[in-house]
């Protein structure tokens, strides 16, 4: 089907669009990746510093909007209810 295919970018302001676009979604990528290394460690070892760090990268990623504020704020009631019950 047509739309299945990946279109070229016809103007330059596609094509600029599309080199925009690649290296946010790289940067973005680190975040994720970085948000998703600290909550995983944060619930194998709930330890206060370890949600710390978890809920710091959550922030930064929500206002950055890589992830979605409501998705970083369940998360971080989920993190705290494992602090405690420690």
């Amino acid at each position: 089907m047509w739309y299945t295919k990946r279109l070229m970018p016809i103007t330059l302001q596609a094509k600029k669009k599309q080199r925009h676009d690649r290296k946010r979604n790289k940067q973005n990528t680190v975040v994720r990746r970085r948000v998703a290394l600290l909550v995983k460690t944060a619930r194998i070892k709930p330890t206060t510093k370890s949600i710390h760090d978890a809920f710091q990268m959550l922030d930064k990623a929500a206002k950055r909007r890589v992830v979605h504020p409501n998705k970083a704020a369940r998360t971080k009631s989920r993190l705290a209810k494992l602090l405690l019950k420690k």
